[in-house]
């Protein structure tokens, strides 16, 4: 537009010159002349103006000129100014507000489809939390969790919490399958080291009766006993054997609420437990098997995380939506949120504006000016052009037959 309009003001030019020499052929071209000469006065006037704003016309610091970077930081201030006066009033915001329904606008937001039954919003919150989960440093992150959850238990007075949960079930009767699973185990665990358990009755048995043999038939009398014992603590409920565990478990329970020494002892198991480094393997292991399997899962809209997503941000929009009520209360708090913002940061809002602009440079802010009203302004010189030469070819009218 810039061009368009210096090479209206160059044609203008070459018209006035070449129409001089014709004057006198026909009184037409008088009116030309005089459409140019006045052209040229109104292009070269609205340049001048048009540039003024901006830099000094050919550089020359002549007064008044290159308005927008001599008044930098007055503009500033006024812009600022003019947005708090008239944007950032409460009264300007609670008007506006009061006119949209934005519980509705985010309702019909939520429930539009992009693939599957997945809202887009939905989509990109899944696509979001994959991102951030594949973007974490894997053994940094799991190095935070793992020392978070160590830190944890360490707060954790585990003891009393166990002693709690045995007495709780006990109470309810739920350490009876318990005691059960405990027989069979030493039953199997018996199985497994008969040959452990005839060797050493034959070690301990003296050597005459290793001499006659007995010490076989000892060994065998011992393990059916066992058996015999073990069956008969299974089948039945009111065994003295299981009253000795059942005692056992209570005095168990009881330290460990209320006995400092065998608390002691539980807190020291447990630290090693932390600081042992194959638990701290096993856990890195377990975080990135779970970090894998949330990332396959939000990417996937059939899954349960990526589907949940999807449906509870559909079913809120569906509310949002259909429900008047609920737009109703949405949208007045969303206006008294406004409103407070409004109330309480625009006076930072309005300066951070003024602040901004004032750190520009000069060039900066007229680059940026003239950038967004630049054509329109190069309209004005091509305006100035077209209205100079009319008013010029008027007043040759007017001189000639007045």
């Amino acid at each position: 537009m810039r061009w368009t309009a210096t090479i209206m003001l160059v044609i203008m030019a070459g018209v006035f010159i070449g129409t001089k020499q014709v004057l006198d052929l026909h009184p037409a071209w008088g009116y030309v002349h005089a459409f140019s000469e006045a052209a040229m006065v109104g292009g070269l006037a609205d340049w001048f103006a048009v540039t003024a704003l901006f830099r000094h016309p050919l550089g020359i610091p002549i007064p008044h000129t290159a308005i927008i970077p001599e008044n930098k930081d007055r503009i500033a201030d006024t812009m600022a100014d003019f947005l708090r006066t008239n944007f950032l009033t409460p009264a300007v915001v609670a008007r506006r507000m009061q006119a949209m329904n934005i519980a509705k606008a985010a309702g019909e937001f939520l429930v539009q489809p992009t693939k599957g039954s997945q809202s887009r919003i939905g989509a990109g919150a899944s696509e979001l939390i994959a991102g951030i989960l594949e973007s974490l440093d894997p053994d940094r992150l799991g190095g935070q969790v793992k020392a978070g959850l160590k830190s944890q238990a360490r707060k954790i007075e585990i003891a009393p919490l166990l002693g709690q949960m045995l007495q709780t079930a006990m109470a309810d009767k739920r350490h009876l399958p318990l005691i059960d699973a405990l027989v069979r185990w030493s039953g199997l665990t018996l199985e497994d080291n008969e040959d452990l358990v005839r060797d050493m009755i034959s070690e301990r048995a003296n050597g005459i009766i290793r001499w006659t043999g007995l010490d076989g038939r000892l060994s065998k009398s011992v393990l059916d006993g066992l058996y015999k014992l073990l069956a008969e603590v299974l089948v039945d409920p009111e065994h003295p054997l299981r009253d000795k565990i059942q005692e056992g478990l209570e005095q168990l329970a009881d330290d460990l609420v209320n006995n400092p020494d065998m608390q002691a002892k539980v807190e020291r198991m447990k630290n090693e437990v932390l600081e042992n480094e194959a638990v701290a393997r096993w856990w890195e292991d377990v975080w990135e098997r779970m970090r894998a399997g949330m990332i396959r899962m939000a990417r996937d809209p059939e899954t349960t995380l990526g589907g949940q997503i999807g449906d509870s941000l559909a079913e809120l929009g569906k509310a949002l939506r259909d429900d008047a009520r609920l737009q109703t209360q949405v949208n007045r708090f969303a206006r008294r949120t406004a409103v407070g913002v409004a109330t309480r940061y625009g006076d930072q809002i309005v300066r951070l504006v003024s602040e901004t602009v004032r750190r520009w440079d000069a060039r900066t802010l007229t680059d940026r000016v003239e950038n967004a009203v630049g054509r329109d302004l190069q309209f004005i010189r091509i305006n100035g052009t077209v209205v100079g030469g009319l008013v010029g070819m008027t007043i040759h009218f007017a001189d000639q037959w007045i």
